[in-house]
């Protein structure tokens, strides 16, 4: 009995989902950056995912896949701008030593990159500033743009030979990020130019904030820190 050998087929290979991915990026770009803009020009409450759209030149259901909502674009604000922060802040993180050099570096660093956004940033704060909006810096949906910036201010700590009590070594990035969240405060309402007045203000701060963590570690001074570490521990908790 002859038998008759067939090749086995070959393998069909997937196509590549590089060029599609780089397609769905730039068209979550398109998207955002058009958001963007939008909110600036016409404010946040006034601007409709369906405007948004339009302007893209995407389909309504496309910019629902990308995003689900208008705060799910401020969230990928959020997370693009913070991404920048940390870009931005690489070089003063890579050539300094000291705590002062490195936390001036990383704050003037965040305000190059939120200036583009200035006109549009006190739009923002209107809605973010309401406790129970997901826009807030606080919220539960802003949590991996918090981290992500509470983990920049540990990398300024953690990298300089600043010498710390441990307990404020713990705690000293969030108090980092709270402090810069009162400078992007002022930032939002000053109108002097190339924010001067802000600048001026991480200036005169930083030398402060500098004294006070090297004051840290006198003995006198354990009780007072040990007693302020307390209290912020215990107005964190949710009981």
């Amino acid at each position: 009995m002859t038998g008759v050998t067939t090749a086995a087929a070959d393998p069909v290979e997937p196509k590549p989902e590089k060029p599609r991915r780089a397609r769905g990026e730039q068209t979550r770009q398109l998207i955002l950056e058009t958001a963007l803009r939008l909110f600036r020009e016409r404010g946040y409450a006034e601007t409709t995912m369906r405007v948004i759209a339009k302007e893209a030149g995407v389909a309504v259901g496309n910019a629902y896949y990308y995003f689900d909502s208008k705060e799910h674009l401020i969230q990928g604000f959020y997370d693009r701008n913070q991404a920048a922060h940390r870009e931005a802040a690489e070089q003063i993180l890579a050539s300094e030593t000291e705590l002062a050099p490195r936390l001036r570096g990383v704050l003037h660093a965040g305000i190059d990159v939120n200036e583009p956004y200035h006109s549009f940033a006190a739009t923002l704060f209107k809605t973010a500033a309401e406790p129970t909006s997901p826009l807030s810096p606080f919220s539960r949906e802003s949590s991996p743009a918090r981290e992500a910036a509470i983990a920049l201010f540990r990398d300024v700590v953690d990298g300089s030979t600043a010498k710390l009590d441990p307990e404020l070594r713990k705690e000293l990035p969030e108090l980092l990020w709270l402090a810069w969240m009162g400078v992007v405060l002022f930032w939002v309402y000053d109108k002097s130019p190339g924010r001067r007045r802000t600048r001026r203000l991480i200036d005169g701060s930083v030398p402060l904030i500098d004294r006070l963590v090297s004051l840290s570690r006198l003995r006198v001074l354990r009780p007072a820190l040990r007693q302020a570490l307390a209290l912020i521990e215990s107005v964190r908790r949710d009981d």
